[in-house]
């Protein structure tokens, strides 16, 4: 995700410098595989991140800890929109 955001700041001229140079610094048969390298540490990070993020899943169920939250966060913002339908209610029938 970070990548495509930085990618967004580039033109299409400053990649095609940026892979000119590299080019011309690693030469074109060395190219794929440093493309390939890179596509496997990438993968290797994501699969650890996974994993920390699983485990942390894990622990916290086996302690009985509720780790989604989004439920509560939606309900709390359900009663928010209750108390301010209610509110706006009784504003609208004074008028």
């Amino acid at each position: 995700m970070i990548s495509q955001t930085i990618l967004l700041f580039i033109s299409g001229a400053e990649i095609a410098f940026i892979v000119f140079i590299v080019i011309m610094v690693f030469g074109a048969d060395k190219v794929p595989e440093i493309a390939r390298g890179l596509g496997k540490g990438m993968r290797q990070i994501k699969d650890a991140t996974n994993d920390i993020k699983s485990e942390i899943s894990k622990s916290a169920q086996d302690r009985g800890l509720d780790i989604d939250i989004t439920n509560d966060v939606k309900k709390e913002i359900d009663k928010v929109k209750e108390e301010l339908k209610e509110i706006s209610g009784s504003v609208k029938r004074n008028l």
